[in-house]
This record gives C-alpha cells, sequence and structure tokens, in this order.
C-alpha cells in the first residue's frame, strides 16, 4: 500500500478517537477508510451510534462521531455487540492492508486521473455518472489489491444542491465543506508542514495542498488551492465541481493534470501507467513530457515516452463534454507553460486542435487521443460512435481502423448491491461468490433459487422505497409550499403492492424524460388504470443548462392532472444515496436517451444487480446486453428526425409498458407469484451480474489496456 499520507490519516484518527470514549476508538480509526462502506453491515455499525445524526450528516462518520450528544455516545460504547462487531471489521481491514499487491508493483502504480469521484454520498466529489463509475473502479482495485492510486481535487463546495419551485423551476445552491470534517487528512512532509506544489497559472503561482482518503487499499489525492497564500481568485478554482466560469474550468484541468503529476513527484510516486478517465486532465501526459526534457530527453522522445505511459478513456459523445477552448483563453490561464515544453503556442495548440489551423480550438480529449497510447469507449456501441467522431485525427484509416476500442463500462456489486438482495445470494451462490462476480458460472445458481424467495425480496425491497419516497416526497412538496393535501398524496396512495418505475439521471435534453409525458393521456392511464404504476423520478440539471431546465419544468406541468400526484413523485437533490435507494427498489428502470448519444450508463446495471428489470433504447450498454429474456429494449432508430424519433420511441415506450409490463407484474399464480416476471428477473441477475460487473471490467483494462508487467 502507498505509505505518503498515511500516517497523517492515522493521526487523524487518534485525534477524533481522543474525543470519544475509550472503546469507540475503534470507530474513529474505520471512519477514515471508506472500506466499511461496502463492507457487509458496515453502516449500521455507524447508523446505530446515533440514528438521527447518521442521517442529519449524511452519512458522514467523522461527523456522526464529532456531533452526536454525549449520552449517545456513552450509549454506544456499552453496547458490547455494537463494539465487537466494528472490532470485526477492524480486524478484516487491517488483514486486507497487510496482503501484498496481486500485479504490479506499488513502487510503480497505476495513476487514475478524474475530475470526480463518487466514493459515498459524505465526500461531496462527484456530480454523477462518470464519477461513480470512478468511485467504482477505485474500490474493485481495493478488492483486487491492484497498485492503483487515485488523484482528483477537493472541491470545497463541491457539486450544487438543488431546490425545485412549485412552477418545477430548478434552483442551485453550494454547501462549505470543512475537510477536517470529511475522513480526509493533509499530506505533511519530512518537517511536519502540509507537502505544496505549485502551477503557474494566470502567470503566477498557484500552490496546491494535498489531501488523502482511502478507500480500502487505494489511496485517493486530492488536490487544493484553499491556502492562505493563493489570491482569492485563485483560491476559487477548486471551489466547485464543474464550475460555470470557462477559464476557471480549464484553470480546474490544468491544476488536475500538471498538479496531479507534479504532486505525485512530490509524494516520491512514478506511475507506470496514467489513465486520464475522460479529457479534464489531459495535460497530464504533456507534463510527463515536460519531466522527460527537463531529465535531457528530446521533445520527440518525450511526448513519445509519456504516450507510451497513457491510457484515455473518453466517456460521452456530447458536446459538453469534449470541451475545447480558443487559443486566447489557453493562453490566459497556461500562461508561458508551452514554452517550458520548448514548444511555440502554435506548435502546442496543435497537440490539441483536430486539424492544424489557427481557427481552430483547442480540445481536451483531442489532447487525450493525442497524448495516449490507447483510446476507449465505454461500451460497445459507444466504441463505434467514438471512431465515427475522432475518425478527422486519423483520416488515413478507414472509420472501422481508427485506433479506438470500447472496454464496457461495470459497477462495483458490494456496492449497489442492497444488503436483502446480498443476503439471499450468500444462501444460494458458492460462498465467496462476489470475488467471482465476473464469471457466468458463478450466477448460474441464480435459476434455481425458489420463485418465492426471490419475489419475496424484491417486494421487501419495493416496500421500503415506497416508505422513503412517501417522506422524501412529501417533504419536498411541503419544502415548496405547495397545498397541503398534494403534498400528503403521494403518501396516502403510494403502494408497496404498485409496480414502481424509475427515471432518475442527470437531467440533460438527450436523455428525454419528457417521452415519458410525450402522451399525457396514454401515461394518465398507465398511472390510474386497473394494473396502475408508480412512477419514482430523481435527477439534476446543470447550472447553465436553461434547456434541461425547462425539461424539468415540463415534467411538473402535470402535476395536478388525476392521478399525478399520488402515483408520480419527483424527489429533489438527486445524489449517491437516494440512487442506491432507487436501483435497490424500482422495479423497471426506464432508460430513453436519443440514439446513439449514450455512451453507456450504469444506473440500469445497479437496478439489475437488485432483481429490477431494464426497459431502454438500444444503445449504450443496453445494446450489447438485451437478449430478449433479460428485460424490455426500443430499437430507437438514430437515422430518423427528431420529432419522428421521439413520436416513434415514446409509443414503443406506452406499448411495452401497457402490453408487457404491466400485464406480466400483475399476472399472479394462485400462490400470489408472477412467474413470468421472476423468470425475467432471473434471466436479467444471469446475464447481467457477471457482464456488467467492475470485476469484469477491471479484468480487461488489465488484459487489454493496462499491460502491467
Amino acid at each position: 500500500m502507498i505509505q505518503t499520507g498515511q500516517q497523517d490519516l492515522l493521526r487523524a484518527a487518534d485525534d477524533l478517537a481522543a474525543r470519544l470514549p475509550a472503546r469507540l476508538a475503534v470507530f474513529a480509526r474505520l471512519a477514515y477508510n471508506y472500506r466499511w462502506s461496502w463492507m457487509p453491515g458496515g453502516p449500521d455499525v455507524f447508523r446505530e451510534v446515533d440514528p438521527y445524526r447518521w442521517s442529519m450528516r449524511r452519512e458522514n462518520p467523522i461527523r456522526l462521531l464529532l456531533d452526536s450528544p454525549d449520552d449517545a455516545l456513552i450509549e454506544a460504547a456499552k453496547d458490547r455487540s455494537l463494539v465487537a462487531r466494528a472490532e470485526a471489521m477492524e480486524q478484516t481491514l487491517k488483514a486486507e492492508l497487510a496482503d501484498p499487491v496481486a500485479t504490479g508493483s506499488n513502487a510503480r502504480p497505476i495513476v487514475f486521473l478524474c475530475a470526480e469521484y463518487g466514493i459515498h454520498r459524505s465526500l461531496p466529489t462527484y456530480a454523477g455518472g462518470l464519477g461513480v463509475l470512478a468511485g467504482d473502479v477505485l474500490k474493485e482495485a481495493s478488492d483486487r489489491r491492484l497498485p492503483l492510486v487515485g488523484v482528483g481535487i477537493l472541491y470545497r463546495q463541491g457539486y450544487f444542491h438543488q431546490r425545485v419551485d412549485t412552477s418545477g423551476w430548478q434552483h442551485e445552491y453550494w454547501i462549505e465543506s470543512d475537510p477536517d470534517r470529511l475522513p480526509a487528512a493533509l499530506v505533511t512532509g519530512p518537517d511536519g508542514q502540509p507537502l505544496t506544489v505549485m502551477v503557474n497559472l494566470w502567470g503566477r503561482g498557484v500552490r496546491l495542498q494535498i489531501w488523502r482518503v482511502d478507500v480500502g487499499r487505494v489511496p485517493l489525492f486530492l488536490l487544493d488551492a484553499q491556502r492562505s497564500d493563493n489570491d482569492r481568485m485563485d483560491r476559487w478554482i477548486t471551489a466547485r465541481l464543474y464550475i460555470g466560469d470557462r477559464k476557471i474550468r480549464l484553470a480546474q484541468y490544468a491544476l488536475l493534470g500538471i498538479g496531479g503529476i507534479r504532486a505525485l513527484r512530490a509524494m516520491g510516486i512514478d506511475p507506470a501507467v496514467v489513465h486520464l478517465n475522460e479529457g479534464h486532465a489531459a495535460l497530464a501526459p504533456v507534463e510527463l513530457a515536460r519531466e522527460a526534457m527537463v531529465d535531457g530527453r528530446s521533445l520527440e522522445d518525450a511526448l513519445q515516452d509519456a504516450r507510451g505511459r497513457t491510457v484515455f478513456t473518453t466517456h460521452t459523445p456530447i458536446p459538453a463534454g469534449n470541451e475545447s477552448y480558443v487559443p486566447e483563453e489557453v493562453s490566459s490561464v497556461l500562461g508561458g507553460y508551452p514554452m517550458e515544453l520548448g514548444l511555440s503556442e502554435g506548435e502546442f495548440f496543435d497537440l490539441g486542435r483536430p486539424r492544424p489551423e489557427p481557427d481552430e480550438q483547442f480540445g481536451v480529449t483531442v489532447l487525450g487521443i493525442r497524448m495516449s497510447r490507447q483510446v476507449n469507449g465505454v461500451s460497445r456501441r459507444h466504441g463505434e460512435v467514438t471512431r465515427a467522431l475522432w475518425h478527422g485525427l486519423f483520416p488515413e484509416q478507414p472509420v472501422e481502423a481508427v485506433p479506438i476500442g470500447h472496454v464496457t463500462n461495470g459497477v462495483h456489486v458490494p456496492t449497489w448491491m442492497a444488503p436483502p438482495m446480498r443476503a439471499l445470494l450468500d444462501q444460494h451462490l458458492a460462498p465467496g461468490w462476489i470475488e467471482r462476480a465476473s464469471d457466468p458460472a458463478t450466477w448460474e445458481p441464480v435459476e434455481d433459487i425458489p420463485d418465492e424467495e426471490l419475489w419475496g425480496v424484491r417486494s421487501a425491497l419495493r416496500a421500503e422505497l415506497v416508505d422513503y419516497v412517501r417522506d422524501r416526497s412529501v417533504g419536498d412538496r411541503l419544502a415548496r409550499e405547495e397545498p397541503a393535501d398534494y403534498a400528503e398524496a403521494a403518501a396516502r396512495a403510494f403502494d408497496p403492492s404498485i409496480l414502481t418505475v424509475g427515471f432518475a439521471r442527470r437531467v440533460a435534453a438527450y436523455k428525454r424524460l419528457p417521452l415519458l409525458i410525450h402522451d399525457p393521456g396514454r401515461m394518465l392511464q398507465l398511472v390510474g388504470g386497473d394494473h396502475p404504476m408508480q412512477v419514482v423520478l430523481a435527477g439534476k440539471a446543470h447550472p447553465q443548462d436553461e434547456e434541461a431546465k425547462r425539461v424539468l419544468q415540463a415534467v411538473f406541468s402535470l402535476k395536478l392532472d388525476p392521478h399525478v400526484a399520488e402515483r408520480i413523485a419527483f424527489l429533489e437533490d438527486y445524489d449517491m444515496g437516494m440512487a442506491a435507494r432507487l436501483v435497490w427498489g424500482c422495479d423497471v428502470w426506464v432508460n430513453v436517451p436519443r440514439p446513439p448519444l449514450e455512451a453507456s450508463g450504469t444506473s440500469g446495471m445497479k437496478s439489475a444487480l437488485n432483481g429490477g428489470l431494464n426497459l431502454s433504447v438500444m444503445d449504450g450498454w443496453w445494446e450489447e446486453a438485451f437478449d430478449g429474456q433479460n428485460g424490455w429494449a426500443i430499437p430507437g432508430d438514430p437515422s430518423l428526425d427528431v420529432a419522428t424519433q421521439d413520436l416513434q420511441d415514446a409509443a414503443a415506450l406506452y406499448d411495452l409498458l401497457e402490453d408487457e409490463v404491466c400485464h406480466d407484474f400483475y399476472r399472479r399464480d394462485e400462490r400470489g407469484i408472477p412467474r413470468a416476471w421472476v423468470r425475467r428477473m432471473k434471466a436479467s441477475l444471469r446475464t447481467i451480474g457477471p457482464r456488467y460487473s467492475a470485476t469484469r471490467m477491471l479484468d480487461e483494462y488489465l488484459g487489454r489496456v493496462y499491460e502491467l508487467t
């Protein structure tokens, strides 16, 4: 395990333990490693200290232990069973940390660079799917004992929180985080002072300090400009994730790429592989090349060496995810950095231009592709789309020969599988099955699980979600000062016996949330008919995406129609905690992006792990996952014009819901079991479980991309 910063975390744990009853010291030590979050029963151990403050502090174990009153802590210390469970967790953690790496070397680790990390809802360093995927990579690397290090940014205000007014218009607000009340510690040098590195931006030095967060065996190092020796403008660079101002956002990317490599060097870490997870960190291999030139290498050799150590994953064909900047913007932020490479500004810009022409903008994705030895998309379909999208960078080759492959995303099974479902599979699958999650044979015994048991778990998870929706929807509606009858409607009518459909993801136009209400009459018949369904919606629009905000507002326009208040609930402020509740409890997960714009999508994979069934457009991961038995598919013809495509796909969605989904869910035998539905659940678990786990994903990165020796 990488040692740099570990003593700083131990000191922080000791300081916290000193404030607690002696028998709770083990809780302080556990709190400083997120491994507890995916241990069976791990969250429950902290929750039982003080359930109210656990919820109110966003499940942050540090704040729980600091803010719980003395009487709650004293009672927890007296609970011998609770303390024994915590001690057993610590012994498991110690044993894992003591194990050697399974491949490669800690001396030269894989370095994973990403603008966001969704480790847990208590760490505000993520916005959505990209970050959650990055968090799953770190957790799976820990489980697999891989020598991997994460590098990102500590955003003091994180991503925005969401409030929706009575008209359905989204409003944003931010909450400042105190990193001393997070499971993080400042990395210090031999002199006991914070270790820092410098990056020149806007013609002046910006000093970065480094925080360490432990994710099992994997350290995550987060860069932070919030220092008194930086001016106010520079401290703001690391304030918010995906900040609106373009130049400040580019400055973030410079700190991540250039500062990330310099931070690694300051900590004595020499990467064997640098994995750029999206283009935000694309300046990292450029910094590797600059280092090589300082050591006496020629520019050509330095660039070639940097490419030989860099791999790049692109996650979206959407322009907003492939940012470009005019030369003046780049010059303003980076100043003389190109000259440190021995390049003119024009030569430097050409590294990130699709074509070497002055009017072409500098793109971070183009730079990432040009500076990497391997490039991949995140599903088979996305690989095809990406080869066509960036064919212009390889004009001498036919589209099918463009050197961009794919590694389809997968999800971390222990994080996203609900405890009751895991307990059921523990009973029926072979011992240690979760370590072999990528092997289809591991999942074959699912077929032999009694239908009554599988349906019983599915029904229990739905009931838990209904309780959650009742509480959250009433609270959200009251906070918006909605009429009391409307506020209470979901609590009265949301029913644990009713088919429950989920649609939760970032609100963006291409995700096509309005497709659900494309024909309001048919939707109202579905939620209010003899075989009704209830719908849970959640998601955030980017603060600057006015079109997406109008999409959300359009959905709210139906709120007073018959049955809508009772059967359709929008839950505000979507985060990882809410996402887990939804993928655990929804019977059907709907995904209707405009093809071919969905790169992968992972929420449907998480739903499938919990017995949920996918109803999705044939795009992203579903295009390769659907087999006719494990869910439902909408063809989604991308050759049609937008209006025709929406009309056709909405009709297909309603037809499937009416003719197959509702029909199979409510068709029960004499024992009350929907046999056809359960058959489809089993098919989904057996096919999606192994193929779309992070275990399989990391297998492919190790074998096809990282090429560790």
